[in-house]
């Protein structure tokens, strides 16, 4: 499942997921910090893409960064545009990270690691607040996606091998359930999968990185 073979954007919006959007002072530094420092009880959401994995199948552990951006006018998400030739998830919008070197300590060492490699965005900039479940992804990934406040201003650089692109989303468009479209692509052999999807500009964010928002977005309503 590494080279797609359809176009998510040319699918039919389903549903819209609908949720009432989460309240804007639970989007300021503070409230993130106490939230994540005193995690309430919430449950995670269980994508078609995390059911659909081969039980026997051991998974890739992976790590990714949610760099969220303390910007003036309001929290962004820093995101990525894959590059068309990679192997997995090519062309894709990313949260930056990757695969656990066996050099990397924790989870956090490799999202922090990923990071400055694919955007060159330095770890002193970069406040960890914590962890979200670990998404299963259809390529055979475990995920771990990191949650950090980002401290501006700082510099990027792309690596150009791997991100095509950097880009910001406004926090508050990603943690909107009127902006989670609801999708499906049904397979030739059998078997549907619906997946959500958040179109942003001319940007089309799908798939994990979608999923791992949506539970961002269900633990910052709990």
């Amino acid at each position: 499942m590494s080279k797609l073979h359809f176009d998510p954007e040319l699918l039919p919006v389903m549903a819209t997921a609908g949720e009432p959007a989460v309240p804007p002072e639970r989007l300021a530094a503070d409230y993130l910090r106490r939230h994540f420092a005193a995690q309430p009880a919430w449950t995670p959401e269980v994508s078609d893409e995390q059911r659909m994995r081969k039980a026997d199948v051991k998974p890739t552990p992976a790590a990714v960064l949610m760099p969220i951006v303390q910007r003036e006018e309001g929290m962004t998400l820093l995101l990525t545009q894959r590059t068309a030739h990679l192997n997995d998830h090519a062309g894709q919008v990313s949260l930056p990270g990757g695969r656990v070197d066996e050099s990397d300590t924790t989870v956090f060492e490799t999202a922090l690691r990923e990071t400055e490699e694919e955007v060159g965005l330095h770890r002193r900039h970069i406040d960890i607040l914590g962890t979200l479940p670990d998404y299963f992804t259809g390529t055979g990934f475990q995920v771990t996606p990191v949650v950090a406040l980002v401290e501006p201003p700082f510099e990027l650089r792309a690596d150009p091998f791997e991100v095509a692109e950097i880009f910001e989303v406004p926090l508050s468009f990603l943690m909107d359930g009127a902006n989670h479209q609801r999708r499906a692509i049904e397979f030739p052999g059998g078997g549907t999968r619906v997946f959500y999807s958040m179109p942003y500009d001319r940007f089309f964010i799908w798939g994990a990185t979608a999923g791992m928002l949506r539970n961002l977005f269900h633990f910052l309503r709990a």
